[in-house]
């Protein structure tokens, strides 16, 4: 799949679909660009993600309801915010796979699945843990950890659909129609707590009038979620650089087979 939008995107008297966007197709291309950035991204992520969890989970107060519990939120909800921000990033390279037929789209696609499903696992194992103290049980269907719930699901089934097919092109037009239709879960999981009546707590940082929490407790959040991010970024473009090379080294496999068998 990757040799074909390549050779269309090289030739001059071809339409270019997506224009600009297929400068990243090339697999070469790709690979040189990320050599660079992958180690950037890693070292900048352990030393954000070691400051912000040294900060809070050592410097920052203990909340004055919750305790020392208060202290799972530095992880608990950057998990939330990164299984839902990555599922829209999820939704946009299905656009691009079924727009603009992105090869690279689809290959991301594949790998952020199952980073996607471990953060959303993450937050849902998290939730439970601080849920324990705080309400007395360890799950509630109320309307916030059932959508969240969903969203893990919705991560396991792209997971498993890109892969059930021989042909990945089909897998992955397929896993991206799964992953556009899931997206109506968005909205439920963010205004879920603001639609019905749950335990959950309400918003916190998006408050106007009446901010949720002190800035000792914020900032440290703030960190953590950065570093959480950067180490999610790192993950997914280390899973895709590995995917394009185990492609590319197929993709010679089968052509050094070919060259064998008309020799032979």
């Amino acid at each position: 799949m990757l040799g074909r939008v390549n050779t269309a995107s090289s030739s001059p008297g071809l339409p270019r679909q997506g224009g600009s966007l297929h400068r990243f197709a090339n697999p070469g291309r790709f690979l040189r660009l990320t050599e660079s950035w992958l180690p950037v991204l890693s070292i900048a992520a352990v030393l954000v993600l070691g400051w912000g969890a040294a900060w809070g989970l050592a410097y920052a107060p203990p909340d004055w309801q919750q305790g020392e519990t208060v202290r799972i939120m530095f992880v608990h909800v950057p998990m939330a915010w990164l299984s839902m921000g990555s599922y829209a990033g999820l939704a946009l390279l299905s656009v691009m796979s079924l727009i603009w037929r992105h090869p690279l789209a689809d290959l991301t696609a594949r790998e952020l699945s199952p980073i996607g499903a471990a953060v959303t696992a993450l937050c849902l194992i998290t939730g439970s843990l601080w849920g324990r103290p705080m309400w007395g049980t360890w799950w509630v269907w109320d309307a916030r950890l059932t959508s969240v719930l969903v969203l893990f699901f919705l991560w396991l089934g792209h997971a498993a659909l890109v892969r059930a097919f021989d042909d990945p092109e089909r897998g992955a037009r397929m896993g991206a129609i799964l992953a556009l239709v899931g997206v109506v879960n968005l909205p439920i999981v963010k205004f879920s707590v603001d639609w019905w009546n749950t335990l959950h707590q309400p918003a916190s940082l998006t408050r106007i009038n009446a901010p949720g929490m002190h800035v000792d407790i914020l900032y440290p959040l703030l960190v953590c979620a950065a570093g959480f991010s950067l180490a999610f970024a790192a993950l997914v473009l280390a899973a895709t650089r590995a995917a394009v090379m185990e492609r590319r080294v197929r993709a010679l496999q089968m052509a050094a087979a070919r060259r064998a068998e008309v020799v032979g």
